[in-house]
């Protein structure tokens, strides 16, 4: 694994309003995500952070004097730092010297960052208690605006800082909820079961703020506005069968749409004024955010299986290189590997699936399932060394995308009919059993590799389905549903709360039979377990705890500790574990010790 390796955060960069110049973005810096600042006149990029867990957080003032970014340590926890945009010209002088920004705040968890026109920043952080707002005006002045108890994230706040948009369960009857500037409720925004909704982002200009939010009802995505005087407006006209995001044009009156359909990206603009709409022009692939800038331009994030992400323009300006993958000169051609998207019968519908295998003659090969985390993630027509690196060792590579999975439409985002986790094994189970069948893959040889909800899954088929899989690698899972809920952070028991029905407490039942820690002892398959020190998605002590269990049963397994958070963002951390599940692979699925296995060889050779 000698090739360089860099890291790639999917997130814009972020453009000074009224200084469009102005660029800061998440890049790669030896192997670490760090912040770094670009000034497009002079074409000067600076690194402004250098901390050893790397940094993803970033805002900038919108005159492009201060860059805000949030030093947190591995759990999360952490506090917002200031300091000056470096500038280039000789005749000023910037301190590149970085100083908190809310003195005297209690560090917490990022829960959302906006700022006004006049430069105003309104902070969201939270903790075990909920969510506090915090402001800073221009001058510096810190004032607490709300408390809100429970999970909650702010949105955003409108130009002139006079109202903010905070979010939480989008069912909830106080979905969306506005406030004023004092903190006092100005309006909400009710959710419900059959009628989801999230807020996106007020309109830019003057004139009274509108809310840009998704409604999600009757199966279909649609935008809607909300205004203080006329409350919510759908615009039902524009609707969509899968799910979209959206962010507003400079002029307020258009807006961008990302539509995520069966495994593949298009934008759409509309415009909300005229009710018209049309496709924006982009390569077939997966775009995985997208933004228009100040002057209009339509920027995003380009990938497909074949190119590692790239920042694209629409107009075709030049933009920063934030590091994404190895050189593509050194990544896999057309020629390389076969894919093909197929359509499998399963137990509640057919189920996409993306497979990849050496483009070689031989028919019947052994598989290994990537399977997506979320669980409403999916898997998509987009860059993953993974793919590259398994197939290369002879293996057919399947990512399905299962009930839960995004980009087909609410009532398969939201079918978990069979029981969390046990709906979508059971996809899995037939998409193999489609697979075995038609020749495409070898019954005896088929492995699970899973992070964070894919490792979940990829415990719970183990036990489940013990027939069924040869080998599982889980990689910051969750193994003990109910000890995992208790361990972890606010916004996620919400999202379990949401999936269950209810707490562990409330219903008991549904967490165990959703539990792989149930099943451990139908687990006969070699088993690779990863566990990061500070995860407060997946916590670790759980997963030791199995781990434990499988020793106890003699089942051959590994346990890999890591110092990290939920989501690493070192590349020699990557790649140090890849090395790892290789081996791992080498010994209990490849069948062979020699050094000239399809594995080994995979090694040995350069890496993406």
């Amino acid at each position: 694994m000698s090739r360089e390796y860099r890291l790639f955060y999917p997130a814009l960069p972020v453009v000074a309003e009224h200084a469009p110049h102005r660029v800061v973005y998440v890049g790669d810096a030896d192997g670490r995500c760090q912040i770094l600042a670009w000034d497009r006149r002079t074409d000067t990029v600076t690194q402004l952070t250098d901390r050893a867990t790397g940094t993803i957080r970033a805002a900038l003032d919108p005159d492009g004097e201060t860059v805000w970014w949030f030093d947190d340590d591995l759990a999360g926890v952490g506090v917002w730092r200031t300091r000056d945009f470096p500038n280039s010209a000789p005749d000023q002088v910037t301190s590149p010297v970085s100083a908190p920004a809310l003195p005297g705040v209690t560090p917490a968890r990022h829960a959302g960052i906006a700022m006004a026109d006049d430069g105003t920043a309104l902070v969201g952080l939270a903790d075990d208690d909920g969510l506090t707002l915090h402001r800073r005006d221009p001058h510096g002045r810190i004032t607490e605006v709300t408390r809100t108890a429970g999970y909650a994230y702010l949105v955003d706040l409108d130009p002139t800082g006079e109202l903010a948009a905070v979010g939480t369960d989008p069912a909830a009857a106080d979905a969306v909820t506005v406030v004023g500037r004092d903190g006092a409720t100005v309006g909400v925004v009710s959710g419900q079961p059959d009628r989801r909704v999230w807020a996106l982002g007020f309109a830019p200009g003057g004139g009274q703020p509108r809310l840009l939010l998704v409604l999600e009802q009757d199966d279909r995505y649609f935008p809607a506005t909300w205004t203080r005087t006329d409350g919510l407006r759908p615009h039902s006209w524009c609707w969509f069968d899968t799910e979209i995001t959206a962010s507003w044009y400079p002029d307020g009156r258009r807006i961008l749409i990302r539509q995520d359909r069966h495994a593949h990206t298009i934008l759409h603009e509309a415009d909300l004024t005229v009710r018209a709409s049309a496709v924006l022009p982009t390569p077939p692939g997966s775009v995985l955010d997208a933004a228009v800038w100040p002057d209009g331009d339509v920027v995003y994030i380009w990938t497909d299986s074949l190119t590692p992400p790239q920042l694209r323009s629409g107009r075709d300006v030049r933009l920063p290189d934030s590091g994404a993958g190895p050189d593509p000169a050194a990544s896999a051609t057309v020629d390389d590997y076969q894919r093909q998207e197929l359509w499998v019968p399963g137990p509640g519908g057919p189920i996409h699936v993306l497979l990849t295998t050496p483009n070689d003659d031989r028919r019947t090969r052994p598989a290994v399932f990537l399977v997506h985390g979320g669980p409403s993630q999916h898997a998509r027509d987009a860059y993953d060394p993974l793919v590259e690196i398994l197939a290369s060792t002879g293996c057919a590579v399947v990512r399905a995308n299962y009930r839960g999975s995004s980009g087909y439409g609410s009532a398969w985002r939201n079918d978990f009919s069979s029981g969390v986790g046990l709906t979508q094994v059971a996809d899995l189970a037939a998409v193999r059993g489609h697979l075995v069948t038609e020749g495409l893959i070898e019954a005896g040889r088929v492995a699970l590799w899973g992070t964070s909800w894919g490792g979940y899954l990829t415990l719970l088929a183990l036990g489940v389905q013990p027939r069924l899989w040869r080998l599982g690698v889980a990689i910051s899972p969750i193994a003990d549903y109910a000890a995992a809920f208790h361990a972890a952070s606010p916004a996620v028991q919400a999202l379990d709360v949401m999936l269950f029905g209810g707490t562990p407490e409330q219903v008991p039942e549904a967490y165990a039979r959703s539990s792989p820690a149930s099943y451990v002892d139908q687990v006969t398959a070699p088993v690779l377990l990863a566990v990061s020190s500070d995860d407060v998605r997946c916590p670790p002590a759980p997963v030791e705890r199995y781990a434990g269990l499988l020793a106890a049963r003699r089942v051959p397994h590994q346990l890999v500790r890591r110092r990290a958070g939920h989501d690493d963002f070192d590349a020699r951390s990557h790649l140090s574990l890849m090395q790892t599940v290789l081996l791992f692979m080498q010994r209990h699925f490849d069948g062979v010790q020699e050094e000239g296995t399809a594995v080994a060889l995979a090694m040995a050779r350069p890496v993406a």
